[in-house]
């Protein structure tokens, strides 16, 4: 039960310093496009163990993700609106630059758990339906014997979200988790507690082999 989140490759907003949110028609620029093609090689081994490969709808994220469904033929990815970026409302398409004078500024950046942008939705309710995605998902996609590895693609602030929650951590600071274009990010959820493998890893992936847990592992006996 183990999920490969993967942020976008670097876009043409990321360069030009605007908040794009939802904003259509924000491409991977010629960075991005490199990143995504060297994310099968960067998964090893464990591109050839997804079992599922699940994405924002927004289109940063699907150039991100063809050249892997590329290589694994025969696999198509399924998008999910839980996994799209913030709904920054009235501050999407505004320059990063210009949104620093704001006085929500300053909230989003100490206390994001009571940030709501105007016209759009609150850091809170992001962080609740991205988590509870992230866990149904997993139920679906882990396998038939739980040890199943999938991916799903989206966006800074959502992975963020996602992964503060499996520290167990308050959204509060959740500001403290970088989360880098086309980063790997890797939790592996179990019955008592989610662990978080790797945070934001820029270079290659290896993940160890699937194994069935025994009594060693759960009382720490012979052989732990």
């Amino acid at each position: 039960m183990t999920v490969i989140l993967v942020r976008h490759g670097r876009s043409t907003a990321n360069t030009s310093g605007v908040l794009a949110g939802r904003t259509p028609g924000v491409a991977l620029d010629d960075v991005g496009r490199a990143q995504a093609q060297s994310l099968v090689d960067r998964l090893g081994e464990t591109a050839g163990r997804l079992t599922a490969v699940v994405r924002s709808p927004l289109q940063r994220c699907g150039e991100t993700v063809a050249p892997l469904l590329e290589r694994l033929d025969g696999m198509d990815a399924s998008t999910d609106d839980r996994l799209a970026e913030v709904d920054y409302g009235d501050w999407s398409g505004r320059a990063l630059s210009e949104l620093v004078s704001e006085p929500l500024w300053t909230t989003v950046q100490r206390q994001p758990s009571a940030a709501v942008f105007p016209g759009g939705e609150g850091l809170a309710d992001v962080s609740r339906r991205a988590s509870s995605a992230v866990r149904e998902l997993d139920r679906v996609h882990s396998g038939d014997d739980g040890n199943g590895v999938w991916l799903a693609c989206s966006h800074g602030d959502v992975i963020k979200s996602i992964v503060a929650d499996a520290y167990g951590m308050h959204l509060d600071a959740f500001q403290r988790i970088v989360v880098d274009p086309a980063s790997i990010t890797v939790i592996r959820y179990t019955r008592d507690r989610p662990y978080v493998l790797t945070v934001n890893n820029p270079g290659d992936l290896v993940l160890p082999a699937p194994r069935r847990r025994t009594d060693a592992d759960v009382g720490g006996g012979s052989g732990a």
